[in-house]
């Protein structure tokens, strides 16, 4: 079941929205006719799977919110408004907007737009995952090789053999070779 929570200071069209997204069987519908200003403490009250903002114009502190809102849980957004420019909607995507829907938001096409922005937000999300594995592992590597390095000076080995040492400790400790790199690392700066 996809929460989906609607909010638009105008509660009939939230109401043409909510109809549209209730005809399917997959989807629970919940309406907002609130400001702006209460974005934030509605989306943490109401937690839904995806938001659907309608705006006239989109303005500092609603992208501010959703900014905020993004951080703290990731979910698609999708923000319809009657009018914007170039800068709203960039500002708008830096913020974690999925989808910026310009000329308003009509019912008949909310589950489309709906379905692009959820496969569009999951797609984004995990290629950042995807970043963050990465980042990860180049850490993790940077870090054992500076361990490796300091192992081949004090005890005269090549590469391969500090390598093995780190892994072999690692095994035996039942950590990861990073944790033992880190430690290798630290002693070595405790005995400058």
């Amino acid at each position: 079941m996809l929460r989906v929570l609607v909010i638009d200071q105008n509660r009939k069209r939230a109401e043409g929205v909510q109809a549209a997204l209730q005809a399917e069987p997959d989807v629970e519908v919940q309406i907002a006719a609130v400001g702006s200003s209460h974005l934030l403490g509605l989306l943490r009250q109401a937690a839904p799977d995806v938001l659907i903002v309608d705006l006239d114009l989109p303005d500092r502190d609603t992208i501010e919110q959703l900014r905020i809102a993004n951080r703290e849980v990731a979910r698609p957004i999708v923000m319809f408004v009657d009018q914007s420019d170039t800068e709203a909607m960039r500002t708008a995507v830096s913020a974690g907007v999925s989808a910026y829907v310009v000329d308003g938001l009509q019912p008949q096409r909310v589950r489309a737009v709906l379905d692009v922005a959820v496969a569009r937000f999951q797609e984004f999300e995990r290629l950042r995952r995807e970043l963050d594995i990465a980042r990860t592992s180049l850490a993790e590597r940077k870090l054992i090789d500076r361990a490796k390095g300091i192992l081949m000076r004090a005890r005269g080995m090549n590469e391969e053999d500090a390598y093995n040492l780190l892994r072999s400790k690692a095994m035996k400790d039942q950590k990861k070779v990073a944790e033992i790199a880190q430690s290798v690392i630290t002693a070595a700066e405790l005995l400058k």
